[in-house]
Order: structure tokens, then sequence, then C-alpha cells
């Protein structure tokens, strides 16, 4: 299985020098951060938008600040199995891994909102901004993941199978969810986006942050059939196939349908710096 010989001779760890460590993981954050910033710039001045470098430079860092620390704490909350309380010290050590979708969510809002309040730019059109760059974060997390020999799925017959057996997976093939996230998620997510934002003049406000949360609540919803659920939850309330990831979408694909909604009947152009 040629997906399976290339998952054994790949590294976690990118670059080490001496008591250096850098990982693909932190490599994959940093391109989605870097390449989601271009995307926003992009976007905007095709939107002609009133926006400067600085300032989707400095949205950015507050949003990849409130990505990690919501991330964090999001996995400790709703995925941490109470270990976290038993263990708070251990809360902080990003390196042993646990960073959680809908938390980062939680704190991209935050972190973006923040500046945005600072900068006295409109914080519907950044949400909107935003979403059209998220899918090239997720897309790279999501191979990183993969790298990882993390987050991987239910065994599979299929000729794309892996074998995670160095991480837990055991000596079985398994579906490769996080390649598939990083496909339904990161590309198809992006691709749809994108064609959306090249109408002119630009959709009203919210359209492209609720067919974000639409879309990536109902594909992330999809892959959890496919994908173990962690093993310190298993499946919820005793169902054999309900878990904590689908849960945790259904809100965001009510609040998604919700903003387009909303977004459509007031009909609010997009603008950049508030007046």
């Amino acid at each position: 299985m040629w997906l399976n010989d290339l998952y054994h001779a790949l590294n976690p760890v990118a670059v080490q020098l001496g008591p250096i460590v850098i990982r693909w993981y932190g490599l994959a954050y940093l391109a989605g951060f870097l390449l989601g910033g271009v995307a926003i710039w992009r976007t905007s001045r095709r939107w002609g938008l009133d926006l400067t470098p600085d300032d989707v430079m400095s949205v950015v860092v507050s949003i990849a600040v409130g990505i990690i620390v919501g991330a964090r704490l999001g996995y400790v909350l709703f995925y941490g199995g109470g270990h976290y309380l038993k263990n708070p010290v251990e809360i902080p050590m990003l390196s042993e891994g646990g960073m959680s979708f809908h938390g980062g969510l939680v704190g991209a809002i935050v972190g973006g909102s923040l500046a945005c309040w600072r900068l006295h730019l409109s914080i519907a059109t950044m949400c909107d901004l935003a979403a059209t760059g998220a899918p090239i974060g997720l897309f790279f997390g999501r191979c990183a993941n993969f790298v990882n020999g993390e987050l991987w799925g239910k065994p599979t017959g299929l000729p794309w199978g892996v074998m995670f057996s160095d991480t837990g997976g055991g000596m079985v093939y398994r579906h490769p969810s996080q390649l598939y996230e990083a496909i339904l998620e990161g590309l198809v997510i992006f691709l749809v986006l994108t064609l959306l934002s090249r109408r002119a003049p630009a959709r009203p406000q919210g359209t492209f942050i609720g067919v974000f949360l639409v879309l990536y609540g109902c594909l992330r919803f999809m892959v959890e059939f496919v994908r173990m659920p962690d093993e310190q939850l298993g499946y919820l309330a005793g169902t054999g196939w309900l878990t904590m990831g689908q849960c945790l979408s259904v809100p965001l694909v009510l609040l998604g349908a919700g903003i387009l909604v909303i977004s459509h009947r007031m009909c609010r152009p997009q603008i950049g710096r508030l007046v």
C-alpha cells in the first residue's frame, strides 16, 4: 500500500540541530498562518477594502495567539476526560499534543475581534476574510496530524489504508482520516469560498463565515464515522457511534445557518475600516 509506505518514510521531526528540534507540526502552523494571511490580503484587495498589510498582519498575529490558546483550552475542557483537573501543570505543555479545532475557533474569533477593535476594523468583514484563509491552516494542520501518526481512523481494507503501528494503531491498516479531513476541511472548503469570493461586489457580511461553519460542521461530522474516537472518551451516551467531535460540530452547522439567514436579510456590504 503506497500511502502506508509514504507514512513510514516520513519523520515528524523536520530539523534537529543539537537540542533544537523543529517538528513538521510547528511548521504546519506557521505555514497556515502565513499563507492564510496572504489569502486574507488578496481577498481584501479583490473586494476593494481599505486595509493595509500592517492591518492584516496585526489581525493574523492576534488570531494565531487566540487559536493556540483556545485550541489548547478547548482540548483540556472537551477532550481531557478529567485528566487535566488532576494534573493542571500539564495544561501549558503544548509539546505533549492535544489541540481542539472548536476551541481554536473560539480563540480565533476572540483574538481577531480584539485586534479589529484596536484597529477600528469591521469585525464582521474580518470574520469573512479570515474564513477564506482558515482552510489553508486546516489543510496543513491535518497533514501534520498524518505525519505525527495521530487521530487515525478505523480499520479498512481499502488500498490506501495505513498501519499506524508505531503510534498505537496496532498491526492493522486504517483509514488515513487525517488526509480525508485535509482534503475536505482544507481543499474543498477553500475552493468553495474562493469561488464565492470572486463575485463583485462582494457578497454580504456574514456570507463566508456562515458558509465556512456549515461546511466544516457537516464535513467533520461525516469524517468522524471513519475516525477513531478519543481513547479517553470513547463513544458518547453508549451509542457506539456518537463522538465528541460530532457533538461539537452540530452547533457550528446551526450557528452558520443562522448567520447566513441573518446576513442575507440585513444585506450589509463588506467594509474595511470603521468611520
